[in-house]
């Protein structure tokens, strides 16, 4: 039996480079705000790592914080430009109802906060957004959404959306954790529209434990956490081998190995051959989705159930974001984008690495027929 994995937008595997240098380093135990010696290359090795990781999004080092994940700088952005004290508060918070559970919870945590509208492809609809702005004047707006979904694959037009929040003299935080492991991303130019993105590094081939946090110089943060290090924002003694593994992984991600060919070639099977099942998201063939994701609804059969048979032959998918997997209400993002309630629990989601043999991709599409006719058929069991 094979084993492929298909639930890279969850988490991706170590680069061989990575491996090798984290096992380089391993017995660099000093403290990096240790003034002496056992701290010197420690420190070295965040330094290094800071120039790396600016130097892939085309931004100044000095605008580079590194937190402990992805969600814990959706949230440090959110929390640590609002304020609590309806005294201090400036922000009228709006958010994608698609976006990241951190940064949802973030924002709705907030004194003032409106979701946003979108398409039903799960498109911020730029006519609404500029509408809503104009209605809610009171208040500085913060827009906060994701740069692409890493549920259903749909990607945001962050130069709209950014000319928009400009045009009302908005704040605007951009999560880039599912778009950066396939587009490039040059801050000279988002750092037009952006005023603070974040992104997490186990998606880049790196270590679980560390994400990023970009934001313009002008922009003030309140820390969550007290302390000293990161000019206080992001205090703590600081993860050396997290924020290694990120500044090795940047150094030789190849961008030229993105590609949608074995996506397509599982999609196109499904269509022709397991009838009753629809894509969700944007179009296969728009410019709108991500190139690895495949999302899709398989009427008459149970997600879960289908996720935990494929699995038992021997091929990982899941059914949406892993930080919803232990809850089994109806996924916000289907429902924000209007899915049906009773094809919301029958979707998975397939996500490629693009390293995939025919062989492989052939043994997922016969494999996940079989699965779904073997559902499909006891569900009609039952109701006989």
């Amino acid at each position: 039996m094979m084993q492929i994995y298909l639930d890279h937008a969850s988490t991706t595997p170590l680069n061989n480079q990575v491996k090798k240098y984290l096992l380089d380093i391993l017995d660099l135990y000093g403290n990096p705000s240790s003034p002496h010696s056992a701290g010197e290359k420690p420190r070295q090795i965040l330094t290094d790592a800071k120039h790396s990781v600016a130097e892939f999004i085309h931004a100044a080092s000095s605008e580079l914080y590194f937190t402990p994940s992805g969600s814990a700088s959706n949230t440090l952005a959110v929390k640590g430009l609002t304020s609590e004290n309806p005294q201090e508060n400036r922000y009228q918070v709006f958010y994608s109802p698609t976006s990241h559970k951190s940064m949802q919870k973030a924002c709705e945590s907030c004194l003032s906060h409106t979701p946003l509208e979108v398409t039903p492809s799960g498109e911020i609809d730029l006519l609404r957004l500029d509408a809503i702005l104009s209605q809610n004047a009171s208040l500085k707006p913060l827009v906060c959404i994701e740069a692409a979904n890493s549920e259903i694959g749909t990607v945001n037009n962050i130069a709209e959306i950014g000319s928009v929040v400009r045009k009302h003299k908005g704040t605007f935080l951009v999560d880039a954790t599912g778009y950066i492991p396939f587009f490039k991303i040059d801050m000279g130019l988002w750092g037009k529209y952006v005023d603070i993105l974040t992104f997490s590094g186990h998606k880049l081939h790196a270590l679980k434990g560390v994400g990023v946090l970009w934001k313009r110089r002008d922009i003030i943060l309140k820390p969550l956490i007290y302390g000293g290090q990161q000019d206080g924002i992001v205090s703590g003694t600081e993860n050396v081998l997290g924020t290694a593994s990120l500044g090795k992984a940047v150094e030789t991600y190849d961008y030229s190995s993105v590609s949608p060919t074995q996506r397509n070639y599982v999609y196109d099977y499904i269509i022709r051959h397991i009838p009753h099942s629809y894509l969700a998201g944007a179009p296969i063939e728009s410019g709108s989705r991500l190139p690895h994701n495949l999302y899709v609804c398989f009427q008459g059969v149970e997600g879960e159930s289908l996720m935990i048979l494929l699995d038992m032959h021997g091929i990982q998918v899941s059914t949406g974001s892993a930080c919803n997997s232990t809850d089994l209400s109806p996924s916000p993002v289907l429902t924000a984008i209007g899915m049906k309630q009773e094809d919301i629990h029958s979707c998975i989601r397939l996500t490629f690495s693009g390293q995939e043999t025919k062989e492989e991709l052939d043994y997922v599409c016969e494999t996940l027929k079989q699965c779904v006719t073997c559902l499909r058929d006891m569900c009609r069991q039952d109701v006989s």
